[in-house]
């Protein structure tokens, strides 16, 4: 057995340039503030009762059932829309990192 480099790429560098090419890994303050997501964070439900945050109704629901079930039924309409309170989404997402010309 030699050490011949495979012909093909392998699933798991496909799957990172898939990753990096999907998020932002610029520096500074910028780059920090946008891999954090903005003000609103990449997460869009807040719960009223512990502060948690869910990126979508359905997580917000089984995080509902879980954690405090005792306190009734789920009900979304309690469940505060960062998005809505920030502004707009979130920033981070499907944002190439900086590249050098």
């Amino acid at each position: 057995m030699g050490k011949a480099k495979p012909a093909h790429h392998t699933s798991k560098e496909l799957a990172g340039k898939a990753f990096a090419a999907t998020i932002n890994r610029g520096g500074g303050t910028a780059g920090k503030d946008d891999r954090q997501g903005g003000k609103a964070g990449h997460a869009k439900y807040k719960c009223p009762a512990c502060g948690q945050q869910a990126p979508d109704p359905k997580s917000a629901e089984q995080h509902w059932e879980s954690k405090h079930s005792k306190m009734g039924p789920f009900e979304k309409e309690k469940w505060v829309d960062m998005h809505a309170v920030h502004g707009s989404t979130t920033q981070g997402v499907s944002v190439i990192g900086s590249k050098k010309k």
